[in-house]
């Protein structure tokens, strides 16, 4: 059965399409099982971050792209709006491009190790779900294991940078000195606890945390000398932000423009630089039409981390060698695997005919029919059986001179 990989990713889709076909947390489980219970899909993992939405199946030999209309169908997409983005990866192919996902080397932030976890995070909810089997748990098992020698075996990590690193040099690059401003992380999760101590180690003066649980908010605020307020309160805080870093799982945009339109004349039009880091976005697109608002969004970060990608491509190019000798490792394996289940398959229908035949004799035995003609029939019928497959190629490779398959055959009829 194929291996599959499909999906979209920043390389491929900008962030107004990526941010329609996310699966936000609550629908994870749901999305799996609709997946697996696809009549061509045997086994699934759903992966989606800010910046990729990936399946990876196993799926039957007659697969026919039923994936992408589900996931359309299941985003309310269509179709025809959603494949151009659509990149699909079979068998080895789909392989590798885990491995790459893993190590870091299909990022936008090249070697960054976030990935890796939210990789776990996927698998773990899909094992929970139970969709997951025997080939894919090898596949994201032997991922994990590749991810972790690519950061141990080169200096692909080296020097960590994120999205949330980024965010924050291109703010250090427009304000210079960041100690007489003060910065708005919407969120708690690691996207914005990275970005907070990114900014506290470029001394920024003052430093607060909305998140919709305010226990979380006062946790990450405490360790980082922070103040912590639930969302409600962002429209009072936006008043004295200078800097806005967003990161949630909101569906729906959490600052909009009235707000932010409202909070700038009380600021006297100071300026405001915003980042959005989600996706979907916490901040609604028109809010970037305001004068003194900067608003970028994860994509506008692009030039600030293809600095680090230069720095990092010589590290990138060991970890391809030792993916490359992965993916083989793991081609070896599946192909062992696949063989196990053809021959188990292939000893199952043979046990099937000698059942039939065997019935059949018995009946004949119980009709007090001669043993010797039933031993005879038994064994006429068995060899008819079992050789009318073999038979039936062999006329057609005779017909077609198909020597490879005649000496094949050949071989299986000698060794039998």
């Amino acid at each position: 059965m194929p291996l599959i990989a499909l999906g979209i990713n920043h390389q491929t889709a900008p962030v107004e399409i990526r941010e329609k076909v996310t699966f936000a947390p609550e629908q994870m489980v749901d999305a799996l099982n609709q997946a697996a219970a696809l009549e061509e899909v045997n086994e699934a993992v759903i992966v989606s971050t800010c910046n990729r939405t990936e399946l990876y199946c196993e799926v039957g030999e007659n697969y026919k792209n039923s994936l992408i209309h589900w996931l359309s169908e299941f985003h309310s997409l269509d179709f025809n709006e959603l494949n151009p983005y659509i990149y699909q990866h079979r068998d080895e192919q789909a392989t590798r491009h885990l491995f790459r996902v893993a190590s870091g080397l299909d990022s936008m932030v090249l070697g960054e190790p976030q990935i890796l976890g939210q990789l776990k995070a996927a698998y773990d909810t899909a094992c929970s779900s139970n969709v997951v089997k025997t080939v894919l748990g090898r596949l994201f098992q032997h991922g994990f294991t590749v991810g972790k020698k690519v950061r141990t075996d080169t200096a692909i990590g080296s020097n960590p940078v994120s999205v949330a690193f980024a965010a924050v040099s291109l703010s250090k690059q427009i304000f210079g000195d960041l100690s007489p401003l003060h910065a708005l992380m919407i969120g708690a999760g690691e996207t914005i606890e990275l970005a907070a101590r990114h900014l506290k180690g470029k001394d920024i003066g003052g430093i607060t945390i909305a998140n919709r649980t305010l226990e979380r908010a006062q946790n990450l605020a405490e360790e980082l000398g922070a103040k912590a307020v639930t969302i409600g309160e962002i429209p009072e805080q936006l008043i004295n932000a200078d800097i806005v870093i967003s990161s949630t799982a909101s569906q729906l945009p959490i600052l909009g423009k009235g707000a932010t339109e409202s909070a700038l004349k009380k600021r006297k039009h100071r300026p405001i630089f915003m980042v959005d880091l989600a996706v979907p976005r916490d901040i609604e697109a028109e809010v970037g039409d305001l004068d003194d608002v900067y608003l970028y969004t994860v994509d506008d970060l692009k030039e600030v981390i293809d600095e680090n990608r230069r720095s990092r491509e010589e590290a990138a190019n060991e970890a391809l060698d030792i993916i490359q000798t992965e993916v083989v490792h793991f081609d070896h394996w599946i192909r062992t695997h696949r063989s196990a289940d053809e021959i188990r398959q292939l000893r199952q229908n043979a046990e099937s005919l000698k059942q039939e035949c065997l019935k059949k004799a018995q009946t004949m035995l119980d009709s007090k029919e001669d043993p010797v003609k039933v031993m005879q029939t038994l064994a006429a019928n068995l060899t008819n059986k079992l050789l009318h497959g073999p038979t039936i190629e062999m006329r057609k490779a005779l017909k077609e001179d198909d020597q490879h398959l005649i000496q094949l055959l050949h071989s299986l009829i000698d060794h039998s």
